[in-house]
């Protein structure tokens, strides 16, 4: 599958799109037809006005609702995302999650509307969310604001339905006009014209929960709402926009079903992120009343020991049990801590909601503890089978009544929530798949402490008998420990955190209290805790490691992260063993800092590291992994992170490391997912031959939307690697590409640029040898009107002086772009640099830094250059002629450029330029003119003291700004210049280099290093 396209661009034929805020003025109705679709409108509005007004559809047992707009507080939703399969645990994915650059917040009334680089607005949308995040509510709150007349007001008609409805009547034939009837009585007026000539929306919420094949490539078409089929023919037929061609269409879904819906029908994914922290503390302060209680609430879930809870409450679902839960514990005086983990908080709630049940409802002789068991029985079988959703059936064969799920009704008020389909039947599901975790762990636990049953598949699953007394947990743990292990998406792991975060003392005790369940001896969990610790020493797949971390944080041992924390102190890496770098892997995602930059040298440079710190590198936005010894091991670990949704890695440096070919190999599976984010990815001197080129270009190719930086520096893989990799800049959008040092030639990426030019800004092709072919098509590039190139380095690249014409040629032409040319280390010769000249002159040329180093010019050529940057001199910031030889006469030509009023020239370098004192007088006179000039090099020149003694003068003026000064063969007198120099203007100049001068003649500059009124910090002096 595809890139979701998130643009609302060019998916669909161009008549097929419309927007919900665009009327057709095309067909005119007649006066007597807009008076109906008008009264209808009204109708349609007025009802679900109604009927949205409230929190829930369904009011609580005792009649009272919550109002939709008192509690209602915005999401955080984000526009884009891939269509990939999300398999993820959506608790631990959040755990681990950091937003990206690339997100762009939308508003919940604009997710129909065009972002402002899009032409048309998309007609089709899918908005993706976990469980419990709000996209139900905001189909409510779309739906409430659009009837009420606050928005969307252009679109005249919105039909929401749900997945769930739909489900129970999809083995049935209706039209689409019957099908909308029968919901909406209020529009059973509207005639087949109505709907082609009115702007309609309609929403289909609850993808994951649909129940229909949505077969798009083999059910019939259906283009008349008049037309009889089947449900699911209707819906793809709406979807693929046969049917009704120009209604907008709405679906929301959890994320691992978003692909039900193939990606040409989607013009825009959004996605419900929940609450950001300002929601959060928006939120307690609307639920909680006592705005006094409420600040403390969010106080004690903010709390850096809290994180896991902190975090979790980007969830709106978990939000109201936190507030449910802590607000009845504060009004009650509660003398004990406050709940400090999740299993606290979900045991806490479990005890408030049967405080408000009622007794009517219980079966003879029926307790807490009966009708809590049977809840946990139905939890723990529906979600082996993988379910959320369930039916009667599903009650009755845990022996709960229909009478009894009635007192759990009700959405997000009780343990349990029912909603009505079609003629009234009735739907159930857990209010959150968490609170379904929860339940099933309590009824696993109880059981086996109650009867020695092990209800978890397992290859000894039998009943145990304890031959003394009571059953040790120990045996639970470890069954459900490697039940969790094993699960390929995490499916087990919050259910393991409940079961081993129930078994403590604390919760047992209370759980006997309240419900009854049995009383057992306090048991020592200590066998469970190194059970972990083994697990977690053995593991290679690190995300389970911090599942398990939070397991050993349920039960209070933080034994391995206080040990991490003080060798960390210590700097004594070398005891720290793997389980420990788990254990800061852990520590890092817990804490309350953004995870921006993660910089692997910072703790120890090898690929078991690595490996234990993937959750961090998966929660980072730039990983720095240079230099830090890695081989083509990590590679593998890599492409797993980058492939996860979750991911927000951005930047990825990999630069020396041994990755080889078959390190590329790995990283291209990674490359190729939809998930991967990357846009900065650097590869320098890893050792990447053709092969590996070849590799690293399919993984691009498959996902090119995103990266815009590439540097493969300094690996040999010569024309036959660039060549296939040549082919990828056709399709991507590149702004940055470095291949320096890499044997080429340059033909087949000069071609690819020129297909495909308005992209590039940055390419770096030094030390490379390009013959005359290369350089007429890098030309052609250079020549196109669509070139966008602002820097080009071409140093040591063996251009000669025919070569240097033909670019300066192209660059003339379309010049304004350019900002950065390096042309340094080729022979270009004073033929090569007066070709130059004719750039520099153009009035459109706004080139701010130039390197002509080592290019065997004179005083002749740099007469030329001077004369050509003097008539255009307000753009150049930095100037490099080292290794030229200038001599003083070139200088003084110069410094008329120098003298110029409008130069800003702030680095010049002149190292070994066959200079001497002569030149200087010029020199410094131009330099008193400006104080723009910061970075001076004239070392390996014959100065002399005179030289150096002119240069003092210069610095001594108030003027003079500069901070950086390099010169050589300095003598005692020169020394002495200098420092009398920098005392009379000690506040700018911070660093001095001497080179081929002796250490004893600086003595005097070096008192200036110890003066804290002296800017100077760095005084560098070589032999």
């Amino acid at each position: 599958m595809g890139n979701w396209f998130s643009t609302g661009r060019a998916l669909v034929p161009s008549q097929y799109v419309h927007s919900p805020d665009r009327t057709d003025k095309t067909n005119a109705v007649s006066p007597k037809t807009e008076g109906n679709i008008q009264r209808c409108q009204a109708e349609l509005k007025s009802y679900l006005k109604n009927r949205t007004k409230n929190l829930s559809q369904v009011t609580k047992e005792d009649g009272s609702s919550t109002a939709l707009n008192k509690i209602y507080t915005e999401l955080y939703i984000t526009e884009g995302g891939s269509g990939e399969v999300n398999s993820e645990h959506e608790v631990i994915d959040l755990e681990c999650r950091r937003r990206t650059s690339e997100e762009r917040k939308i508003d919940l009334n604009d997710i129909f509307k065009p972002l402002s680089n899009e032409e048309n607005p998309p007609q089709r949308v899918l908005t993706k969310g976990i469980a419990g995040i709000g996209k139900t509510v905001a189909v409510q709150k779309f739906t409430q604001d659009w009837a009420a007349g606050e928005a969307n007001q252009t679109t005249q008609f919105i039909f929401p339905f749900t997945f769930r409805d739909l489900n129970l009547i999809k083995d049935k034939c209706w039209s689409l006009m019957t099908l909308i009837n029968h919901y909406f009585d209020e529009v059973k007026d509207l005639e087949t014209s109505d709907y082609k000539n009115s702007s309609v929306l309609f929403i289909f919420d609850g993808l994951d929960e649909s129940k229909f094949p949505l077969d798009f490539k083999k059910n019939e078409t259906c283009r008349n709402v008049t037309t009889t089929t089947t449900v699911d023919v209707l819906l793809t037929n709406l979807i693929k926009g046969e049917l009704l061609n120009k209604a907008s269409v709405w679906i929301t879904s959890r994320p691992a079903a978003a692909t039900k819906i193939p990606s040409e029908f989607i013009n825009r994914v959004t996605e419900v992120r929940g609450f950001n922290d300002e929601q959060k503390e928006e939120y307690f302060q609307k639920k909680v009343s006592d705005k006094v209680m409420a600040q403390k609430i969010f106080d004690h879930l903010r709390s850096k020991p809290l994180r896991s809870l902190y975090i979790m409450c980007h969830i709106p679902v978990f939000c109201w049990i936190s507030a449910t839960a802590l607000q009845s514990l504060l009004t009650e005086t509660h003398k004990g801590e406050l709940p400090k983990t999740v299993t606290e908080m979900y045991t806490h709630f479990l005890i408030i909601q049967t405080k408000v049940k009622h007794q009517k409802a219980y079966q003879e002789g029926e307790t807490d503890k009966d009708l809590i068991m049977k809840l946990g029985k139905l939890a723990f079988e529906q979600l082996q089978k993988g379910n959320i959703i369930f039916y009667e059936n599903d009650l009755k064969s845990c022996k709960i009544g229909l009478e009894q799920a009635a007192v759990y009704s009700g959405v997000c008020t009780e343990i349990i929530r029912k909603e009505y389909g079609l003629y009234k039947q009735e739907v159930y599901s857990f209010i959150h798949l968490s609170v379904q975790e929860f339940l099933a762990a309590l009824y696993v636990l109880e059981t086996f402490i109650e009867c020695g049953d092990n209800l978890l598949p397992s290859q000894t699953r039998v009943k145990v008998v304890a031959e003394k007394g009571e059953l040790p947990v120990i045996l639970l743990h470890k069954n459900a420990v490697d039940m969790a292990l094993v699960s390929k998406y995490g499916q087990w792991d919050l259910f393991l955190r409940f079961l081993i975060g129930l078994s403590k003392d604390k919760n047992q005790e209370l759980l006997q209290k309240v419900f009854g369940f049995k009383g057992r001896r306090p048991q020592s969990n200590q066998e469970t805790i190194t059970y972990v610790h083994e697990k977690i020493k053995k593991l290679s797949y690190t995300d389970k490691s911090i599942n398990l971390f939070h397991c050993l944080n349920e039960l209070g041992d933080q034994s391995l992260v206080d040990q991490v924390q003080k060798y960390q102190r210590s700097g004594d890496v070398s005891k720290i063993s793997p389980a420990h770098w788990s254990a800061l892997a852990f520590l890092l995602l817990v804490a309350n800092d953004e995870l921006d930059v993660f910089d692997l040298k910072n703790y120890y440079r090898s690929d078991e590291v690595l490996e234990r710190l993937l959750p961090v590198l998966r929660a980072s936005k730039t990983a720095l992994l240079s230099d830090c010894n890695l081989t083509d091991r990590c590679c593998k670990y890599i492409s797993s992170v980058v492939s996860l949704e979750s991911c927000g890695l951005e930047e990825l440096d990999l630069s020396r490391n041994n990755l080889q070919d078959s390190g590329m190999m790995l990283l291209s599976d990674g490359l190729k997912s939809p998930n991967c984010k990357l846009q900065r990815l650097c590869l320098k001197e890893c050792s990447i031959t053709k092969k590996g080129c070849q590799s690293l270009a399919r993984g691009l190719a498959s996902n090119p939307s995103h990266l815009r930086e590439l540097d493969l520096s300094m690996n040999k893989f010569h024309d036959e690697g660039l060549e296939r990799l040549s082919e990828v800049l056709n399709k991507c959008s590149l702004e940055t590409l470095r291949l320096r040092e890499c044997g080429i030639r340059g033909n087949p990426l000069a071609s690819a640029l020129s297909s495909n030019p308005s992209h590039m800004k940055n390419l770096d092709l030094s030390v490379n040898s390009f013959g005359g072919q290369a350089v007429t098509q890098l030309s052609g590039f250079l020549k196109h009107p669509d070139c966008q190139l602002e820097r080009l380095w071409l140093y040591n690249t063996k251009l000669q002086k025919d070569c240097a014409a033909a670019l300066v040629s192209a660059l003339t032409s379309n010049p304004s772009q350019l900002r950065e040319l390096d042309l340094g280390g080729n022979n270009l010769g004073d033929t090569g640099v007066m070709e130059i000249t004719a750039l520099l002159k153009d009035p459109n040329c706004k080139v701010e830094i130039l390197r002509l180093a080592g290019c065997r010019f004179t005083d002749r050529g740099c007469a030329a250059l001077a004369s050509s940057l003097k008539s255009n001199p307000a753009h150049l910031r930095v100037l490099d002629l080292s290794r030229n030889d200038l001599r003083d006469d070139g200088v003084e030509n110069l410094s008329e450029f120098l003298a110029e009023p409008l130069c800003q020239l702030e680095t010049l370098n002149l190292k070994c330029c066959t200079l001497t004192a002569a030149c200087c007088r010029s020199l410094t006179l131009a330099l008193s003119c400006s104080s723009a000039l910061k970075e001076l090099d004239l070392s390996y020149n014959n100065l002399m003291d005179q030289g150096v003694k002119l240069l003092s003068d210069w610095l001594r003026k108030p003027q003079c700004r500069l901070e950086i000064l390099r010169l050589s063969n300095c003598t005692q007198s020169s020394c002495e210049s200098l420092a009398s120099a920098l005392r009379l203007n000690p506040s700018h100049l911070r660093e001095l280099e001497l080179s081929k001068s002796s250490p004893g003649e600086s003595g005097l500059l070096s008192d200036l290093l110890k003066d804290e009124q002296h800017s100077l910090r760095t005084l560098t002096v070589t032999g």
